[in-house]
């Protein structure tokens, strides 16, 4: 109210609350009653102002008694006996959702949109003893969206702006300024109250957009209900569905005389007019599930629970209950009862200081539905993974002093599945045993491996989770690796004979550091903003933003199956992308390894699918799929062409090709010598010459070439081959039949053209794929062995005299390959003159094989194009999209 000051001047004081009514439910949570009382301002619960119609004279005494200047009132202003309404000074303010006259009532706003009107808002009128028939004192407007519903009106502009209009209108009544202008009778309609069930009935003989407005007019309270197979059902999240097509789906239900079509964006409904609603949601008795869900058998894992686990599960529905205001049953959605980020956040703690679990808040985005959370929080408590036990046709064996077990099959959409080719037979190179026979895959199955992936990536939950939360999977994923890397390492030796010390540090090591370094990229990933020319006299802003593709397709080699797998794919789910991959047909049993454990790790289903095959067929059908986007590719550089090919002529997908080499290894005369010698024998024999970067050919300065040779001769026969598990090993089988007869056919063209063949070139014998490493000299540059990678543990030295450097690295050169290089010096100035000459995507500088997962990794010329590791790499799986404002 208004009144003097000590000094004796009029003006304004500040307006004071003198109370607020309050219902019984509203005592201990409402916003409103809360500040009330933090503010010593009284709050009554007044349960009736009446009793059969005449004022209770004690209620009107206690309001009398706070003295008020005027009353503030929401609508439903009739429900205030007159003598209130009348009794302040300024009589009463009355706040109304509708633009009066029209939708006059208590459910003024849903008739807003069931009558399809493009404008929404609110009035504040002057009560009176009519139905909302007041003059007014102001009233605000706004458009109404296609898409807009009750919540979101009230949410985006009833509640924030009516706040701030009923303070202007409070304030106009203080000042003496507040207009009173009678309402007009012209387009005025009383709407009746929705609260009785029989008008919250769809009606199916209406048109799309009318099923529409009247299903988002009752959203989220009561709902619109139907029947869905004979049982009452409320529907949630309406939209116009564009187009005349109904998706791909998998359950067609019934809608009283119609067929709901559920799909993977919801319950698709067609109309008298032929054209689609779709609803997100639907609520059946207590529980509100997806409608993309609705009819599914719930996958999550059953669980047998303690009595003192049981009364875990009371308290969780007690949190869920508080949070969510409604009943909870095990098949209630978390979000789809409307929750959001913050109660997530509210969630975590409660569960936290209730039953001392500790989780994060992927936790919560991974199990949104009761019975799984439940799953996810007793496992916690017992210390258990929370992720469910995937069930798979296993190989059980007993190696390498451990028990392993393996799935064999197909992974798509997050299940193994077998394939629609014939199974191929995975053999150890150590004995050559059949490990197990192995499913493949043929187009069909690619083509339900894609359609998962691209399901994922649009509707799933990989498509909302945030780059942060992406990161936590990829980190938790990286864990898991690191907890099973004995296991990664000893499938590794086996499927592709490794040694399993070098499958342990590098094979799966380097792995494992691949995906903790892309999970810390997630979210770093941004685009940028640009200054550009102005539109004068108006001004423009320009940004970028940095998108995932889509649906990736990897198919990578058999020298290093899950570490090409690492470096390929960790880039490109960080990057946002879902991936279809083909591993080596030769060596696909750590993919598979590796497709169970991001079950474990909590991927959503279709993130990640693995799909073994030939390449002829599975590669084929991955090359040219429509609907992925982006390949990328390791392996010869003839088959690379290959796969170019087919990804122009398919869609034009982007391509990275990571292909052969026949990489240089430079040694000057002024090299530590015995250096050079263990550094010359890793570039070419690690991991037996199954290496990309491997040192194709030796340049070693005429000077020193002799001593080099038989330095290198002597500690060359030194090398311990045999059975890779075997600790002393140092060198171990070829990969399979065909790479060690190709071997073998490399050393006779290069004995066929006169270099000279000093060491080894010979199957070892014994079972197994052995193959001697093998020394040549005396090779010029014209010989098939010097022009050609052999991929194998095979050395290839040539004389050079440093008189001419230029002609060294010409001949360095001269070669259609450029994917490594090396130069052993201590003459600073010949290293970094040979670094800026080498035609070589890396340059190796007194040492060799020094790859790491922060430095880009890719060739040049016919070794490919595109970069694996470092920041670079995430440029392969992204694309730029520029947004220019104008302002």
């Amino acid at each position: 109210g208004n009144g003097a000051t000590e000094s004796g001047h009029n003006r304004p004081e500040p307006l004071r609350s003198r109370g607020v009514q309050a219902l019984e439910t509203e005592w201990s949570s409402n916003h409103r009653t809360v500040t009330a009382r933090a503010d010593n301002t009284p709050v009554f619960k007044i349960k009736s102002w009446r009793s059969k119609g005449v004022t209770l004279p004690e209620i009107f005494d206690l309001y009398k008694g706070i003295e008020v200047d005027l009353n503030v009132l929401p609508f439903c202003s009739q429900f205030i006996p007159m003598e209130v309404i009348n009794h302040p000074r300024h009589r009463s303010i009355c706040y109304h959702p509708s633009i009066l006259p029209r939708h006059r009532g208590a459910s003024a706003i849903s008739w807003t949109l069931i009558e399809g009107d493009d404008t929404a808002g609110f009035s504040i009128f002057w009560a009176d003893d009519g139905l909302d028939t007041g003059p007014i004192l102001l009233q605000r407007s706004c458009k109404v969206e296609p898409n807009d519903t009750l919540d979101t009106l009230y949410n985006s502009f009833l509640y924030p702006e009516g706040i701030k209009a009923m303070a202007e209108a409070v304030d106009l009544v203080a000042k003496g300024l507040a207009p009173m202008a009678p309402q007009t009778e012209v387009g005025a309609t009383y709407d009746p109250m929705l609260n009785k069930k029989q008008l919250q009935k769809i009606d199916w003989t209406k048109p799309a957009k009318r099923v529409h407005d009247f299903i988002r007019a009752l959203d989220s309270t009561p709902g619109a209900w139907t029947t869905i197979n004979g049982e009452e059902a409320r529907l949630f999240g309406s939209t116009l569905w564009n187009g005349d097509k109904a998706p791909e789906h998998e359950i067609e239900v019934a809608l009283e005389d119609r067929v709901g079509i559920v799909h993977g964006g919801g319950l698709l409904i067609n109309t008298v007019d032929n054209q689609f609603v779709n609803v997100e949601r639907i609520k059946i008795g207590s529980r509100t599930i997806l409608a993309s869900k609705f009819g599914q058998q719930s996958e999550s894992t059953v669980l047998e629970f303690t009595d003192e686990e049981k009364k875990h599960i009371e308290t969780l529905r007690r949190i869920w209950e508080g949070i969510l205001k409604t009943d909870v049953d095990e098949d209630t959605d978390f979000f789809a009862c409307g929750a959001g980020s913050m109660d997530v956040v509210r969630m975590v703690e409660e569960v936290k200081d209730n039953l001392g679990v500790t989780l994060q808040n992927i936790d919560v985005f991974m199990a949104p539905v009761f019975n799984e959370f439940v799953n996810t929080v007793v496992l916690a408590v017992r210390g258990v993974s929370a992720a469910k036990e995937i069930k798979y046709d296993a190989v059980e064996m007993q190696v390498n002093n451990m028990d392993l077990k393996f799935p064999k099959q197909l992974f798509i959409n997050g299940e193994f599945v077998n394939g629609s080719g014939m199974p191929l037979n995975t053999v150890n190179p150590h004995d050559e045993s059949v490990i197990c026979s192995v499913e493949t895959a043929t187009a069909d199955d690619v083509d339900k491996a894609v359609k998962a992936a691209k399901k994922a990536f649009e509707e799933g939950e990989w498509s909302k989770i945030s780059a942060r939360e992406r990161g936590a999977l990829l980190f938790k994923l990286a864990d898991l690796m690191e907890e099973h890397k004995e296991e990664l390492a000893t499938i590794e030796s086996i499927d592709s004979g490794a040694v399993y010390t070098l499958a342990l540090k590098t094979h799966i090591g380097m792995s494992i550091e691949t995906w903790r370094y892309f999970a810390g990229w997630c979210d770093k990933i941004q685009g940028s903003t640009i200054p550009i020319s102005h539109a004068r006299p108006n001004r423009n802003l320009t940004f970028t933003r940095k998108e995932p593709i889509g649906v990736c397709g990897l198919v990578t080699p058999w020298n290093y199956p899950l570490m090409m797998l690492s470096w390929k794919m960790a880039a490109c789910l960080a990057a946002g992308n879902t991936v279809v991959m083909k591993p080596a047909q030769v060596s696909p049993l750590t993919a598979l390894k590796f497709a169970e454990l991001t079950v474990r790790a909590g991927f959503p289903p279709g993130v990640v699918n693995i799909v073994p095959g030939s390449g002829s067929e599975t590669g084929n059908a991955i090359c040219e799929h429509p609907l992925i986007r982006k390949l990328g590719f390791t392996g010869s550089t003839q088959i690379g062409q290959s796969i170019m090919r087919s990804c122009a002529n398919s869609n034009l997908k982007k391509v990275s090709l990571e292909l052969g080499g026949k990489s240089p290894l430079v040694i000057f005369e002024d090299a530590d010598l015995q250096q050079a010698v263990k550094i010359g024998m890793g570039s070419v024999f690690f991991n037996k010459g199954e290496n990309c970067i491997a040192a194709g050919r030796l340049f070693v300065e005429e000077t020193i070439h002799d001593e080099f040779v038989r330095r290198t001769v002597e500690e060359t026969k030194k090398i311990s081959i045999g059975n890779p598990l075997d600790r002393s090993t140092a060198h171990g089988p070829q990969n399979h039949k065909a790479h060690l007869t190709k071997l073998l056919d490399f050393v006779k063209h290069g004995v066929k053209e006169g270099a000279q063949l000093i060491y080894g070139g010979k199957r070892l014998h014994r079972p197994g794929w052995y193959f001697e490493p093998t020394i040549f000299t005396n090779v010029t540059d014209d010989m098939y062995i010097a022009r050609e990678e052999s991929f194998g543990p095979i050395m290839v030295i040539s004389k050079f005299s440093s008189r001419n450097m230029d002609e060294m690295i010409a001949r360095a050169n001269n070669t259609e390959y450029g994917l490594a290089s090396g130069v052993l010096t201590k003459d600073i100035s010949k290293a970094l003159k040979f670094a800026e000459k080498i035609e070589a995507g890396t340059v190796f500088i007194n040492t060799y094989n020094k790859t790491d997962v922060a430095a880009p990794f890719g060739g040049f010329k016919m070794s490919g194009f595109g970069k694996d590791l470092g920041q670079e790499a995430l440029n392969e799986y992204l694309k730029t999209k520029t947004v220019t404002i104008e302002y």
